[in-house]
């Protein structure tokens, strides 16, 4: 599949989204809502559940499925109170030593006058100081598209997976191409260039997993997750605090390192 294939399928109708994989790989969900500060984003999906009987925290971009629950959702464009409700509970999650696990699908973080009124920028930022230095285990998993800002805000973590058919990018490949060649039509170039496709960030190092999909049939999917996940987190849960925040640092600190 080229680029361009990939960025079709991480978008196709019917794709499992975030509350999909919550349902299917977790047990005792409970949603959480709230910022404390303005409201509830439902484009954000957080609680707290049990993996196999670990408790953990969630988190979750949730674009919709039909057209009435996208709109609600805001197709999975976040406003500033989403992501700040997203950090209150993972705070909470360091608080009772609980991991905690985020499912990224976003074309991007809401760009409306009013999140940017309401700090969308800040609110970012402080999710990416604040998840640098939390001191329990953190897994991020691009389930679709991954955005820009709006993705990265909920994938600093000690590992980031990506499924077979997800991208992620900092920016959409439309915007891409706009800026490079004033034309958005020239969508499949910029689909290569970008460099967005799970093979492609794998030989960066940007991601640590490729989680292979069995065609429409996500239950396998599901299953290997689970098992992943707490395979992972278990053997994460066995570094002492500071070991875990400065290997952490350290993931990120090697990012466009030039060897010769």
């Amino acid at each position: 599949m080229s680029a361009f294939d990939k960025v079709c399928a991480a978008r196709a109708k019917g794709r499992p989204t975030g509350m999909d994989f919550i349902n299917n790989i977790f047990q005792d969900f409970v949603e959480l809502h709230g910022d404390r500060r303005f409201g509830d984003d439902k484009a954000v999906v957080t609680g707290i559940a049990r993996l196999n009987g670990m408790p953990v925290t969630v988190v979750a971009l949730e674009k919709g499925h039909d057209t009435k629950e996208k709109i609600a959702r805001n197709f999975g464009s976040a406003h500033p109170e989403g992501y700040r409700k997203a950090l209150r509970q993972m705070q909470l999650a360091e608080k009772f030593g609980r991991p905690v696990i985020c499912f990224v699908d976003t074309s991007g973080a809401y760009c409306g006058i009013a999140a940017e009124e309401r700090g969308q920028g800040q609110a970012i930022a402080e999710n990416l100081m604040q998840m640098m230095t939390l001191e329990v285990p953190v897994v991020s998993i691009l389930i679709g598209e991954g955005g820009s800002g709006g993705a990265l805000a909920l994938a600093v973590a000690d590992e980031v997976w990506m499924l077979e058919n997800s991208v992620y990018s900092v920016i959409s490949p439309e915007g891409c191409a706009s800026i490079l060649w004033k034309d958005s039509k020239k969508i499949k170039e910029a689909s290569e260039c970008l460099k967005l496709t799970a093979d492609d960030l794998l030989q960066l190092g940007v991601i640590e997993t490729i989680i292979r999909e069995s065609g429409k049939d996500f239950s396998k999917t599901y299953q290997k997750l689970n098992q992943r996940l707490w395979a992972t987190l278990t053997k994460n849960r066995q570094l002492l605090q500071k070991e875990l925040v400065a290997k952490r640092y350290g993931r990120f600190r090697k990012f466009g390192e030039i060897f010769e």
